[in-house]
């Protein structure tokens, strides 16, 4: 919190003297480092202004200051010149909640947990935030998208920030843009407001730009200089951010005196592997990223560091820059030495990613190390980095001796890592739409494809490369509206994959969503034999085969899903809905009470009930629930229209009219003006 300066002096003086003491210390160590002959240690910044910018899905190999003349990038390019590039480093996840985490925590997704959407990170796991927080910082966070939003996707993400930048609950708007991403100078604009009235104290403050993450829809100039290379024009674009950002930190005098690190979280395929876009693979086209470091006073300017780092090691080379104590048992090693030319050891390179869980295929876990890549798979592989860097040609032989050294290495890895089940994240319905919207599948399109003994079982994602494309492409289209190209890429799934649950689930809603509700329920159907334990989709066939008119057939379908797992929220409703389509008011009120039981403070499960008791003329009973929910959810207009149906028929006349009222009220200010 921040601290008003007129309180505590005591305090404020202590600190003004240590200052000065540390300073006058630093003075005197630099000057009797001058004449030294070796290479200069690097200087403890104590007090520097701390900024960190991550650009999603961004490969190094497209930055121009990293050898690709088809690109201007002259923000980095600048960074590179006075700071020190890096150029082999690599992220351990190319999923982006997963990476920012590793960067935030200095550790891997198995250690902390979070290899998932949703998947809260730990409290026992500080944060970089939190840490310089406790050291004095102002900390704020300003996101590119709703991915990392601390609220459903990356809870925990935001400890230690006094501002987190996160989206608004409920959208006001319907595209893309505020909804779900913002653009590069919209958080740049965010950052520099809340800069601009936090002048005072240090700073740590984290930008996120999400613009190289597809769709590739850079805005103009950069959609027409890069009109044949999108995915470029959006970096140059979010460049040109980072240049604005820049370029105010220089008009605020905050620059110079400023640790700057500018990082992207993961690649992108781009096609190589096969894989259009990422998050299946851990080739370097998706795991390789820049790594730039400016220090204050522009120390170490232009160094090249051509040895192998991790995101990982950003956390405790940021805390040991400025003379504080990184927690014990991080997986990341401080990047000091190699910031002043000292030689260091070999870094070892740890890859892992769960998404192809979501599809019902093997995760993959990989380690880089001394110029070779092991991939441990259901097919396993092997390259010699040196020879083949694009990764095209695998050595991979179960006797070879480097297969064995790698292997066992990865093995004692991951016998140190926490125990855990493979996990898919608990988030919501509307979080899964979300995720829909931004070119990911929720853990409920997994069903049970993940609930095997030993995921190496399921099948290798090189092998189901092409239906992830496809499917990628068809939810994309189906976002942006264009449901025949949507159903074009999913029949060809089916093509491959006849029986693909993911597919026919995906092709059910878009039928659905066109009101062809009797082929929704075809699809549906055999999605659900497909994969008979997954709940959502049997939700889903159900609604469908309301909407067409079988209504026996929804309430057999959601009935024959409540055996397998009673304690179904949305199955309840669902069922309570058909029975009372169905006039089986009894039985409807009987799935109702089962769903306010357990969600009891549910709005929509409290109003369903309400409306079947005051069907089945317990008015008593409605409005004993109903004066309940009133008090909770006063701005619901039909809240107060049931208490008027209700007090009506008990004869309660004025306290009817006094309800509708309320109810005609609340209905005319929530009308658009």
């Amino acid at each position: 919190m921040w601290r008003d300066p007129l309180i505590e002096n005591e305090d404020r003086d202590t600190l003004v003297a240590m200052r000065i003491f540390f300073t006058v210390l630093l003075c005197c160590h630099l000057a009797a480092a001058a004449g030294a002959t070796h290479e200069p240690e690097s200087e403890k910044v104590s007090g520097a202004d701390v900024f960190l910018i991550t650009i999603d899905t961004l490969r190094a190999d497209h930055v121009h200051c990293y050898g690709y003349d088809r690109i201007q990038t002259p923000a980095l390019d600048l960074l590179a010149q006075q700071g020190i590039r890096f150029t082999q480093a690599f992220t351990p996840s190319p999923i982006t909640n997963s990476s920012h985490v590793s960067i935030m925590t200095g550790l891997l997704p198995s250690s902390h947990g979070v290899s998932d959407f949703g998947i809260p990170l730990a409290a026992k796991y500080p944060t970089l935030a939190a840490l310089l927080a406790k050291g004095g910082y102002h900390g704020a966070a300003f996101l590119g998208a709703v991915i990392l939003d601390s609220k459903n996707l990356a809870p925990g993400l935001d400890r230690g920030f006094e501002f987190y930048d996160n989206f608004p609950e409920l959208a006001t708007t319907q595209s893309r843009w505020g909804r779900l991403e913002r653009r590069a100078m919209e958080v740049e604009r965010r950052a520099e407001s809340w800069l601009s009235s936090h002048q005072t104290g240090e700073h740590f403050v984290w930008l996120h730009f999400y613009d190289p993450h597809d769709p590739y829809e850079p805005p103009p100039p950069y959609s027409e200089v890069y009109k044949d290379r999108l995915y470029d024009g959006e970096i140059a674009y979010a460049d040109s951010a980072l240049n604005r950002f820049l370029t105010y930190l220089k008009n605020q005098g905050w620059y110079e005196g400023a640790t700057i690190v500018v990082v992207g979280d993961h690649g992108e395929g781009l096609g190589e592997h096969h894989e259009d876009t990422h998050g299946i693979f851990l080739y370097d086209s998706t795991t390789r990223v820049p790594l730039i470091i400016k220090l204050p006073k522009e120390s170490q300017a232009g160094r090249t560091v051509d040895g192998q780092v991790r995101t990982i090691d950003i956390m405790p080379t940021i805390l040991n820059l400025l003379g504080m104590a990184a927690p014990p048992n991080l997986d990341g090693d401080s990047l000091e030495p190699l910031l002043t030319g000292v030689p260091s050891t070999p870094r070892t390179v740890f890859g892992e990613t769960e998404y192809p869980l979501r599809f019902g295929w093997s995760p993959l876990r990989s380690i880089r190390q001394e110029g070779f890549k092991f991939i441990e798979a259901p097919k396993p592989e092997l390259y010699d980095l040196r020879a083949d860097p694009g990764e095209s040609h695998n050595h991979y032989e179960p006797w070879d001796g480097t297969v064995q050294k790698l292997r066992k290495a990865l093995a004692e890895w991951s016998a140190k890592s926490p125990a855990k089940e493979p996990s898919l994240g608990a988030v919501s319905a509307s979080t899964i739409d979300e995720l829909h919207a931004l070119g990911y599948l929720g853990s409920a399109d997994a069903g049970s494809a993940t609930n095997v003994p030993e995921p190496s079982l399921l099948p290798d994602p090189k092998e189901r490369i092409e239906q992830y494309n496809l499917l990628h492409t068809a939810t994309m289209a189906f976002e942006d509206g264009e449901r025949d190209k949507a159903r074009a890429a999913l029949q060809k799934v089916l093509q491959l994959d006849e029986s693909s649950a993911l597919a026919l689930r995906q092709l059910g809603r878009v039928e659905m969503a066109s009101g062809n509700y009797a082929q929704a329920a075809g699809y549906l159907g055999r999605a659900h034999v497909a994969s008979p334990n997954d709940t959502t989709s049997m939700i889903e066939y159900a609604r469908a085969l309301e909407l067409s008119g079988d209504l026996p057939g929804a309430r057999d379908a959601l009935l024959a899903s409540l055996k397998l797992h009673p304690d179904q929220f949305e199955t309840r409703l669902a069922l309570g809905r058909v029975y009372l389509a169905l006039n089986d008011s009894n039985a409807a009120e009987d799935q109702f009470e089962a769903a306010v039981l357990l969600q009891p403070g549910n709005s929509e499960a409290q109003i369903s009930l309400a409306k079947t008791l005051i069907a089945r003329k317990k008015l008593t009973e409605a409005v004993g629930l109903l004066e309940a929910v009133a008090e909770a959810s006063s701005r619901n207009p039909q809240v107060f229209e049931l208490l008027s149906q209700a007090y009506g028929g008990l004869g309660r006349r004025q306290e009817a009219q006094r309800a509708q009222s309320r109810a005609k009220a609340l209905e005319d200010s929530q009308q658009p003006h």
